[in-house]
């Protein structure tokens, strides 16, 4: 493989982060489908709304495309339009969890400190990134707001919930101007078990530290440093499966530069991502008995991801834009399962050293035809090659037991005797905007993407019971989606509907119960979502609803894991920096449920969830915020769930009951 040769080239790159002059952040201004949080929204606004998150991935709460699972009380896992394949972005990072039973996914990187502007992408209007076959969460923090010549900003934020005794305390410290700033930003929040509406008590607690030290600098010419590195600590995280993750390290690291150049400019940015995690079934909880012994089980694991990315972009004409770009990317994900007396007999390599190597190269360009017609296309190449390092080394079960290897089980399981995937994936898009009136934008896009199987999909290996299929082949993903957006007279409106036709979709099954497996299918989701609001500039309305409906065409089955009917209405008032709003969150019961996957528990109920919240300027620069989400202390869950890799059991984990929450932020 050339992951090596690709780590060592990645590395060089990175080096330079440690002589940089200056630190780094992405900034990217695409044209997005759904727009979570404006991008130029007030600061206070962002920073009071990230006060009242339980977790930064909740604020995606408010798009009904989006569904969070929930195994604890961190480590939200955001499901798009019914589909798990979401890539994350984290100022340009494309970054990976190092737990094989997601505890940790990409969203648990999101900072508490430093909100960044979230934002869902989940149709292909640009490839420089990859393509999108669920969606893309792209998360950018803007860069430091130095008021009046100020050559110092910055804030602090101390708030708490009643429900698990949820304590946080954040700030940032900047000095500099709008080109050249040093930054420094550290939070820390912790929280106990909650109550669900019920009054029982659902395994949440948690301990979150994290710091950021990121800047920039410019030169006369345009020419440009930036560069960012974090540190982030999980302790005592708490989950209603089966284990805990006592310990979660992560480390990034990243560096971009960039000028001007002809109608347009180079960026060349470098990542690197470190995650290191433990989880385990006795440091927060008692372990099993079998036999009056204790049955204690550990598991250590790691993920690294190194990056590169070079784009040129150029406007030609004032009326062409044409992006050119080369990017590299290499993932080590590392796993072993731990029991016996002393925890160390090797009981599975759960990643069994699982290396993946990606080279890129995409263009695409975007020409205004008329004044009211723009039309889009790219197209996208990625070589991506993977292989388990590990997969002829032994482990036993259970110590003294039988020898056995992930190679011989992916033999045994699916007659697959070489580990080696190499793909070769071509993804493109066309895209249209005609303004057809005065008030309304008609656009459609048809896509092509090639997504190849994730590390477990491939490699999973949990003895013979969780195994994952090497010869998987990759997805492809047909979507055409059709939308019109418009506005008039304090009205705006975006109907949408959408399909994505997916030749060898992988799909997990249980062939027999506490059996785990992979294989290729054809599926179809069709999807219709709107939007309608009004507002007057005190008072506003939202309503957003969104139907997903996804099946199996090889067996004429409902696909797992696909959300209800839900839609959000909101309701505002906005005075002199004064905002309350009223949210009602409903959905429909969820019975089209995949029984073989072992991914639905079993239909889920529909319900109603009402919440409130405000913000209050105490004083220029000192804010109030608060919230009351469930009301009326429904018990209730999302039907989307989570799967447990050491017992095979689906969790539909219950959302916290009636939770009062508060924060004083100031700003300078």
């Amino acid at each position: 493989m050339t992951e090596k040769t690709l780590a060592r080239i990645i590395g060089l790159i990175l080096a330079g982060c440690v002589t940089s002059p200056a630190f780094s952040q992405v900034q990217d201004d695409d044209q997005l489908l759904i727009r979570v949080t404006e991008g130029q929204s007030a600061e206070a606004a962002r920073l009071s709304e990230a006060a009242l998150a339980p977790e930064p991935v909740s604020r995606l709460d408010s798009a009904p495309s989006v569904s969070l699972s929930r195994l604890g009380g961190r480590g939200l896992d955001p499901v798009i339009r019914g589909q798990e394949r979401v890539d994350v972005l984290l100022d340009g990072m494309r970054v990976e969890g190092a737990c094989p039973n997601r505890m940790d996914p990409p969203t648990s990187r999101l900072s508490s400190a430093l909100p960044q502007v979230l934002e869902v992408r989940t149709s292909n209007q640009t490839l420089r990134w990859g393509p999108i076959a669920g969606g893309q969460i792209v998360a950018t923090t803007a860069a430091p707001t130095f008021a009046d010549g100020n050559r110092t900003t910055g804030h602090l934020t101390l708030g708490g919930s009643d429900n698990g005794e949820g304590r946080l305390a954040n700030g940032s410290a900047a000095v500099g101007d709008r080109d050249n700033y040093v930054r420094l930003s550290t939070g820390y929040e912790e929280a106990e078990d909650y109550e669900d509406g019920d009054g029982n008590e659902v395994r949440s607690a948690f301990e979150n530290t994290e710091g950021r030290l990121d800047g920039a600098w410019m030169a006369d010419n345009g020419l440009y440093v930036k560069g960012m590195v974090s540190r982030q600590e999980e302790r005592d995280v708490k989950y209603a499966s089966g284990m805990d993750a006592p310990k979660t390290d992560t480390d990034m690291y990243r560096l971009e530069l960039g000028a001007p150049v002809a109608s347009g400019g180079w960026k060349l940015m470098a990542w690197q991502a470190d995650v290191d995690h433990v989880m385990d079934n006795f440091s927060l909880r008692e372990p099993p008995m079998k036999m009056g012994m204790p049955k204690k089980m550990r598991t250590l694991s790691e993920t690294r991801t190194r990056g590169a990315r070079l784009v040129l972009d150029q406007t030609i004409n004032y009326t062409k834009d044409i992006a050119v770009g080369v990017d590299v990317e290499s993932n080590t994900w590392d796993a072993t399962l731990y029991n016996g007396m002393d925890l160390t007999n090797e009981a599975s390599f759960l990643w069994p050293d699982v290396e993946r190597d990606r080279v890129g190269v995409f263009a695409e360009a975007f020409h205004g035809i008329r004044a009211d017609m723009r039309l889009g296309a790219g197209l996208r190449y990625d070589r991506v090659e993977m292989d388990a390092n590990r997969a002829d080394e032994t482990f036993t079960m259970k110590p003294n037991a039988m020898p056995m290897s992930p190679a011989s089980i992916y033999e045994n399981v699916y007659g697959v005797t070489d580990t080696r995937a190499t793909d070769d994936n071509v993804s493109g898009f066309m895209t249209g905007e005609w303004r057809v009136s005065q008030l309304n934008t008609l656009e459609l896009t048809a896509s092509h993407s090639v997504r190849s199987p994730g590390v477990n999909e491939r490699y999973v290996t949990k003895g013979t019971a969780w195994v994952g299929n090497p010869d998987l082949e990759t997805e492809k993903h047909h979507k055409l989606e059709l939308s019109l957006a418009g506005q008039n007279d304090g009205w705006h409106w975006r109907p949408a509907i959408w399909v994505d036709e997916v030749d060898d979709f992988v799909l997990r099954y249980e062939p027999a119960p506490d059996v785990i497996r992979y294989r290729n299918i054809d599926a179809r989701l069709l999807g219709v979502e709107g939007e309608l609001g009004w507002s007057n500039g005190t008072w506003s309305t939202t309503g957003k609803l969104a139907s997903v409906r996804g099946t199996n065409n090889d067996s004429d089955q409902p696909l797992p894991r696909i959300p209800p009917v839900q839609y959000i209405q909101t309701l505002g008032w906005h005075h002199m920096g004064h905002t309350v709003q009223a949210e009602w969150m409903l959905a429909r019961r969820q019975d089209r449920i995949d029984e073989e996957s072992g991914l639905d528990p079993g239909p889920s109920p529909g319900y109603g969830v009402f919440s409130l919240n405000g913000s209050h300027p105490l004083m220029d620069y000192l804010t109030l915020s608060w919230a009351v989400d469930n009301v009326f202390d429904k018990t209730w869950a999302p039907h989307v769930s989570r799967e447990d890799l050491f017992t095979g059991e689906a969790y539909r984990v219950n959302e916290p009951g009636r939770t009062f929450r508060a924060a004083l932020t100031a700003r300078w």
